[in-house]
């Protein structure tokens, strides 16, 4: 089962809500947060990243930007302003970006499936990242940006979201980026009829937002002494999409230098072992990567992947790294290493391109998208999948609906 349960939302007026929306804490830096709430006081940036708000250079974990937080929380409460719902529900969040649309429920999901795994997880986190972001709740007391989860689809909850969407909309706005989001409040039969078709859901999985849901872990553990059991911390908040509509773009690599070999020897390299021509600098299909090197595209063939690995092993995103990166350019663990950056696939190839001919890069590596059955077989078998494999788009924005812990 998966446990969904309404909640008392902490929301904008439909009238302040595209000023107040704002994109996950973790996709832009302290420079672009800044940039993007320039002007807008509204901003959840001021909440979720509050160190733009304070002298430059500040450490993002000093307890001066947690005050400033808070500060900035309680501030947009009264000048957004923000308002508490009147009773517990649930929502359906559209999300269109050009020809793509998919649409979810957002709600608050169990911390004890969480820590169970029938919300099941496919990365592995950050402690400094994880110490932030639990601060960040602690001291808001609240969850100010959602968890993104998929399952597989329902039919039942896919006619129970188009019951809402005959509704009034709650929030409906273009934001900046071009994505349309639209929010609907269900009414009190729909909300029962979410919660039981839920209930038959045997597993969800995180897609985006693993530091959030394991900030939410440990708040609530750190909560208890004091909230006591079966308090509004023993939930997340989230918003759950089925596969059948979820967009997967590559993660895609650049890295700075060849190590000892020179474009023509590392190209000749490559060639010992795999099939190597001229090629799109989008690949055509899975086993395929476009390499861009010494200002060309070519395609990387790596054939097909032997049986014997395990679900992540059989990604190419590993393959990239196990046949090439780590034996031909010597980069071992891609989270350490300064060699490599990496590149989320809306930013297209032409970005690629860019950095490259920029000469801070020396190669680009353009990859096939994980699909969302991989991400699942991988969390069924109780994998994890290699650092940074997957860019799901559109995003979620942050103060749209937040959870009160």
């Amino acid at each position: 089962m998966a446990l969904i349960v309404p909640f008392r939302a902490l929301r904008p007026t439909p009238a302040s809500a595209a000023r107040v929306a704002a994109v996950p804490y973790d996709v832009v830096n302290a420079g672009e947060a800044h940039a993007l709430a320039a002007g807008n006081p509204l901003s959840f940036l001021h909440v979720s990243r509050a160190e733009i708000d304070l002298p430059g250079q500040t450490d993002p974990y000093a307890d001066a930007v947690y005050r400033k937080a808070v500060e900035n929380f309680e501030m947009l409460k009264r000048q957004a302003p923000l308002v508490e719902e009147d009773s517990p529900s649930l929502y359906v969040y559209r999300l269109k970006m050009g020809n793509h649309v998919q649409t979810g429920v957002a709600g608050t999901f169990s911390i004890d499936e969480y820590e169970r795994g029938v919300i099941k997880k496919h990365e592995h986190t950050r402690p400094d990242k994880e110490d932030d972001r639990t601060r960040h709740m602690i001291d808001l007391r609240a969850q100010t940006g959602p968890v993104f989860l998929t399952y597989r689809a329902s039919h039942t909850v896919d006619t129970i979201v188009n019951d809402v969407m005959r509704g009034a909309t709650l929030f409906d706005f273009t934001a900046p980026d071009g994505v349309q989001h639209t929010i609907w409040r269900a009414d009190e039969g729909e909300l029962r009829d979410l919660v039981a078709a839920f209930d038959a859901i045997p597993s969800l999985y995180i897609a985006d937002g693993h530091h959030r849901a394991a900030s939410a872990a440990r708040a609530r553990q750190q909560l208890r002494a004091t909230a006591g059991p079966h308090c509004e911390s023993d939930r997340v908040l989230a918003v759950a999409f089925p596969d059948s509509q979820m967009q997967v773009l590559p993660y895609n690599r650049v890295v700075k230098d060849l190590g000892s070999h020179s474009p023509a020897s590392f190209l000749a390299k490559l060639r010992e072992q795999f099939d190597v021509k001229e090629g799109p600098a989008t690949p055509a299909r899975k086993g395929h990567v476009a390499m861009f090197l010494d200002d060309r595209w070519q395609t990387i063939d790596l054939g097909e992947a032997p049986s014997d690995l395990n679900a992540s092993d059989r990604l190419d995103v590993s393959r990239l790294q196990q046949n090439v990166l780590a034996p031909l350019l010597g980069i071992g663990d891609v989270r350490s290493d300064k060699r490599i950056d990496f590149v989320g696939g809306a930013r297209g190839t032409a970005e690629l391109e860019q950095l490259v001919r920029s000469g801070k890069y020396a190669v680009a590596f353009s990859l096939y998208p994980v699909s969302v059955d991989d991400l699942m077989q991988v969390c069924d078998a109780g994998g994890i999948m290699p650092p940074k494999s997957t860019w799901f788009e559109p995003k979620l924005r942050d103060g749209l609906l937040s959870h009160l812990i």
